[in-house]
Order: C-alpha cells, then sequence, then structure tokens
C-alpha cells in the first residue's frame, strides 16, 4: 500500500491583490513550514520522492519543512485573483474579502466550468492536470510528499469522493496553511485517509499559527 501526503503552502502575503504579491511565504508561513518539517522528523516520516509546484510559496514551503523537492507545474494553484476580476467585469460580481469566500467560490466555479470567465487556463485543463497528477502519483508501496495549494487539494478530492462544485468548494474554505492530507494507495487508486490535520500546531502555544489566508 503507497501513500500520498499533500500539504498546504504556508500563509502567503494574506494583504495582496495581485496573484504576483501574494506568492510569497510571510515571517508565519516559514515558521508554520519550519514547525511541519520538524514534526515529521521527530515523526519518523521519510519519502522515497518529494514533489512542489513550481510557484514561489511551495518551494519557500518545502524548502522550510527541510527537503529537497522536484517541481511539478501541475501543483500549482488556479489565479483566483484572475478569476475574481473577470467574474467582477464580466457578470458585475464585487470583488471578495476574506469573509466572502464561502459566497464567492462557488460562483467563481460555476462560472468559470461554463466558459463564462476563462482565467488562465480553463476549467477543463486544470481538471485534467489534477486528474492526469492524481494518477501519476498513485503507486502502490510508495511515500510521496506533495507540497501545493488549497485548490489542488480540493479538485483532488473532488475526483477521490465525486464531489459537485458546491461541494468542493466548501471542502477548500476550512483548509489551513500547512494542513496535511493524507491519501491510501491500494492499487493504482487512491482513498482519503485524513483531512486537514495540523498535529505539528495542536499546542496551545501556537494557536497564533493556525491560518486559513
Amino acid at each position: 500500500m503507497g501513500e500520498i501526503i499533500l500539504v498546504r503552502h504556508g500563509q502567503a502575503n494574506s494583504e495582496a491583490k495581485t496573484e504576483a504579491d501574494y506568492d510569497r511565504l510571510s515571517d508565519r508561513g516559514h515558521q508554520q513550514a519550519a514547525m511541519l518539517g520538524d514534526w515529521m522528523r521527530e515523526h519518523s516520516y521519510k519519502f522515497d520522492h518529494v514533489w512542489s509546484g513550481t510557484l514561489r510559496r511551495h518551494r519557500e514551503t518545502v524548502s522550510g519543512m527541510g527537503w529537497d523537492a522536484d517541481e511539478d507545474a501541475r501543483l500549482n494553484e488556479i489565479d483566483y485573483y484572475t478569476l475574481s476580476q473577470q467574474m467582477h467585469d464580466v457578470k458585475g460580481e464585487p470583488l471578495p474579502g476574506p469573509d466572502d469566500f464561502a459566497d464567492h467560490m462557488p460562483k467563481v466555479f460555476a462560472a468559470w466550468k461554463q466558459a463564462e470567465i476563462e482565467g488562465q487556463e480553463t476549467y477543463n485543463a486544470f481538471e485534467s492536470r489534477v486528474r492526469d497528477l492524481l494518477i501519476e502519483a498513485s503507486v502502490p508501496g510508495r511515500q510521496l510528499l506533495c507540497v501545493t495549494s488549497g485548490g489542488v487539494i480540493g479538485m483532488v478530492l473532488r475526483h477521490i469522493l465525486d464531489l459537485d462544485l458546491m461541494k468542493m468548494s466548501r471542502i477548500m474554505l476550512p483548509i489551513w496553511n500547512t494542513s496535511i492530507h493524507r491519501l491510501t494507495v491500494r492499487g493504482d487508486e487512491a482513498f482519503l485517509a485524513g483531512f486537514n490535520a495540523i498535529p505539528h500546531l495542536d499546542r496551545p502555544e501556537r494557536t497564533e499559527f493556525r491560518t486559513h489566508y
């Protein structure tokens, strides 16, 4: 039986207004990554392969955890800033604030899937690259770590659990920074074994490090 560990990146620049400005870890994000790496080593985690997205926040997270990684752009996040701006331009949807994503995200995914907005890639291209990645990652007997983003984790779970877009959006919203999502591989198929765990942040004195944005 193999295992795939998906990790969301550490806290990025949450004050950003563009993807380029967002794509770097905050000081807290660097600390989260180091805490997760320390926790994994304390608990004897070993991986046959380590993958990360090519975005700066992915590379900084895996480096802060203390691993070298092979980069794969299929682990990259969707450009939600561009999609949000297109929703505003095409459909008049206000740009979201931190408290608006529960309502905003399902609308964005629905419009994107219907090709009413395009983003940097089509919805079908995003869905396909994550599906192809999941197939390639699902190798029996291999321990694989993947450092990625919440949108990719949500799409992986959509494939595994056959979620509709509303449920996928809802499952993405509570994903913590540097959270662990565990998949087991039997045969050539992956199954969900754990979701959104932050054991490295469980101590009461680390409450301030539990972040979503």
